[in-house]
């Protein structure tokens, strides 16, 4: 495979759950949706999906959005874009979107066509192939200009009064975290110079298992201009494994050392899987997984507030609440 991908390190796993999430619905599926729409009512915000189209790329942008119900034009919530892991959905994390949106954030879930869920369809034997072919540098730059017109189209659109444009986080998982890193400013050379992919409307990335972006040189050279405060998030387990892929933990300390901001934390969970950070149960451990994905969800809502409302007491905390869970934490700030 060319070493001049953006992305060489896939998390196939990582995108399993909103495979599932997305098979069709049965009559008592569809009473149980009801009831989860109850639920969310009840929480205070509403789930609104769009099937938005870019005509200049000729490419489809499909979003699921939450939106508190607290939301107006006088108290605009601030806004999460997230993007998933490689064959995922805009259906899939939804133990972080309905937490961020219950806590009062927006949340809008990006899908990218060209590396979602289609993947899993056709054979099996040409698998690998439909993985190679979404790793190449074209469908990683159509990735970070899915977000840049997702968020276009939100802004400007008649929900856009009720979103805070000045507050918007970049947030992913697996190869959806390689895009959140393209959006806050990594850059890569091609034809002699910088390719610039970075939207200045991203104040801050949240990282859930960042790949290295392999094949491009020193990777501070790439990460460097990357000078918005980022949260990573990763496990000692949290291994990538594919046929012709390999990334482990170390790929994801890479990536943090190499980022240029002075505001930067680390989380490593203890044991874990690469899929843990999905919606799937159990992977990664029975036990383990919910308290990962419970432990996610309050270091993300410390970070937020920390970063956009100077509340720092809830991050300085965390490590001290989930310590048990940890097995590396740490801050530059």
């Amino acid at each position: 495979m060319n070493r001049r991908h953006i992305l060489k390190s896939l998390g196939r796993a990582g995108a399993f759950s909103a495979v599932t999430v997305s098979g069709g619905l049965g009559l008592v599926s569809q009473a149980l949706a009801a009831a989860s729409d109850s639920a969310r009512t009840a929480l205070g915000y509403e789930t609104l999906e769009f099937d938005w189209a870019d005509t200049a790329r000729n490419r489809a942008v499909p979003v699921r959005l939450y939106l508190p119900r607290s939301a107006t034009a006088q108290q605009p919530a601030p806004l999460l874009v997230f993007s998933h892991g490689i064959g995922g959905s805009r259906r899939g994390y939804t133990y972080l979107a309905q937490h961020w949106a219950s806590s009062g954030w927006a949340s809008l879930h990006v899908q990218h066509v060209g590396s979602d869920r289609t993947l899993w369809s056709g054979g099996v034997w040409t698998m690998v192939g439909r993985l190679h072919a979404a790793a190449q540098d074209a469908e990683a730059i159509a990735r970070a200009r899915d977000l840049r017109f997702a968020l276009d189209e939100l802004l400007h659109g008649e929900l856009g009064a009720r979103v805070d444009g000045q507050r918007v986080v970049a947030a992913g998982h697996s190869y959806g975290a390689n895009t959140s890193l393209l959006a806050a400013g990594a850059r890569v050379w091609r034809d002699g110079g910088p390719m610039d992919l970075r939207d200045p409307r991203v104040k801050a990335a949240i990282l859930i298992s960042a790949p290295p972006f392999y094949g491009e040189g020193d990777p501070r050279t790439i990460l460097g201009p990357v000078e918005i405060p980022t949260l990573h998030i990763t496990a000692t387990e949290d291994v990538i494994r594919i046929p012709g892929y390999y990334s482990g933990l170390e790929d994801r300390l890479s990536v943090f050392d190499a980022i240029g901001s002075p505001q930067k934390w680390l989380a490593v969970f203890e044991g874990g899987s690469h899929s843990m950070f999905t919606d799937r149960a159990g992977t990664g451990g029975a036990l383990l997984n919910p308290k990962v994905k419970a432990a996610t969800r309050e270091l993300s809502s410390a970070f937020l507030q920390g970063v956009f409302e100077g509340k720092t007491q809830a991050l300085e905390s965390w490590p001290l609440q989930f310590a048990p869970l940890l097995a590396r934490f740490s801050a530059r700030a």
